[in-house]
């Protein structure tokens, strides 16, 4: 297992993508924090391009054209946050590049039960510095070793892979997407408008609500669905974060501690055009909602299931986040003394612009789709050798390195169940407003 490679530009195309790298604001959170900002993949800004012009190629065809800025996107959570590189630590400060005996782990720690996990893992005491623990026992052990007992434990760990994670095809008659897409047989949905369709978002932090996000931009009705037990924890903020990703959504919140709450849940769901969650597949199936039957059965006429591995495989019930979701695809930069992070927690934005393309495209072509976006998968798509470049300057010499940037929040994001006894109520259910927390 070797690290990442560099490579001068050697193209026009290179050049211009390494250009609007610098301008984005994603080259100023690339990099080590006492060095340079670096260039990025070369398949990345390409990539991101690509989906940009699916998303308002179909956006258009549905009614309402959606444009945006792909790359600028990778640095909005920064912008926000007041986030900045760190080499081989995250922006955010929850996941680490740590390197073992044959190669390079992504170790996340963002919850405290994964802390807590440490000593089952690591097989040592507990300590009071974790961080110090995991550099201290990765590094006298092999990658895989460390990795394999990491996911036995639920751990959101990843291995940085000589040979990347390669994408799921996406099946004709769709555009070309790193997005696995199937086709369900079922009643044929009438066509429709963006506008007239609703969203059900039962997503949380970055990838799946950014994919709402820009259905909402197209015109469709999106409900963003959280438990009243555990709410999307980007509400804990940056609060302009969660605005700029939520804004234009209606909220409903349910009690899933009680079976009541799952049955409204399952009427949520039969009654929507478009399905959009981040559960791994088991935790749905396992209260009865089983995506490809719920399709099937005249429900959703696309249902968008975003996962760190995807639905199907052995790993599909892995815990990932965005940063060790990236460096399990392979898309990490890489200077003189190894890999580093690409922006910040990018197969979040990456993925969520993904599964927003591909369900716009099918969408466009009609019929019934599940679509299944891995959030590795994504990263892979877009993983290469880093582009070189220098920072500071003029337009004509190095690059002029902008900070990272956020579009201007349209208005607040909803409060926690703000408009659950009115989206209920149109499902009949107005007895149950109360019980569910509604405005």
């Amino acid at each position: 297992m070797s690290s990442p490679t560099r490579r001068p530009v050697a193209t026009d195309d290179e050049r211009r993508a390494l250009a609007e790298w610098a301008a984005s604001g994603a080259m100023a959170i690339t990099g080590r924090y006492d060095g340079p900002p670096l260039g990025p993949p070369d398949q990345l800004v390409a990539g991101l391009q690509h989906l940009a012009s699916v998303v308002t190629d179909r956006s258009a065809w549905l009614g309402h054209e959606v444009r945006l800025d792909p790359v600028a996107i990778l640095g909005e959570r920064a912008a926000t946050g007041g986030l900045g590189r760190q080499g081989t630590t995250s922006c955010g400060g929850a996941t680490r590049l740590v390197r073992a005996v044959d190669g390079w782990l992504a170790v996340a720690l963002p919850r405290h039960e994964d802390v807590e996990l440490l000593p089952a893992w690591l097989g040592v005491d507990r300590s009071d510095d974790p961080w110090a623990t995991v550099v201290a026992e990765i590094g006298r052990r092999p990658a895989r070793e460390a990795a394999e007992r990491a996911w036995l434990l639920g751990l959101p760990v990843s291995e940085l892979e000589d040979q990347p994670l390669a994408p799921s095809p996406a099946a004709p008659p769709l555009a070309a997407l790193p997005v696995r897409t199937t086709r369900i047989h079922g009643p044929v949905p009438d066509p429709r408008p963006l506008t007239a369709m609703t969203v059900i978002d039962l997503t949380a932090l970055w990838a799946g609500p950014l994919c709402g996000h820009l259905l909402t931009l197209g015109g469709a009705r999106v409900v963003k669905v959280e438990s009243t037990g555990r709410p999307d924890g980007s509400r804990r903020g940056p609060a302009d974060f969660f605005d700029l990703l939520n804004c234009g959504k209606s909220a409903v919140a349910l009690d899933l501690a009680d079976g009541h709450g799952w049955d409204v849940l399952r009427r949520l769901l039969t009654a929507a055009d478009v399905v959009i969650e981040g559960s791994r597949p088991r935790v749905l199936e396992q209260h009865g909602i089983v995506a490809a039957d719920l399709v099937a059965g005249g429900g959703p006429r696309v249902w968008v299931s975003i996962t760190g591995y995807g639905r199907t495989g052995p790993e599909r019930d892995r815990v990932a986040f965005g940063d060790d979701a990236a460096v399990a695809g392979g898309l990490v930069v890489a200077d003189e003394a190894g890999p580093c992070f690409c922006a910040d927690a990018v197969a979040d934005p990456v993925a969520g612009l993904a599964a927003a393309a591909a369900c716009l495209d099918a969408l466009a072509v009609t019929g019934r789709w599940l679509v299944d976006v891995a959030m590795a998968g994504v990263a892979a798509s877009l993983a290469g050798p880093t582009l070189e470049g220098e920072a500071g300057g003029g337009p004509n010499g190095p690059l002029d390195v902008a900070p990272p940037r956020a579009r201007p929040v349209a208005s607040p994001g909803p409060a926690l169940g703000e408009h659950t006894a009115e989206v209920l109520a149109g499902l009949g259910v107005t007895s149950w407003g109360a019980q569910w927390g509604g405005s």
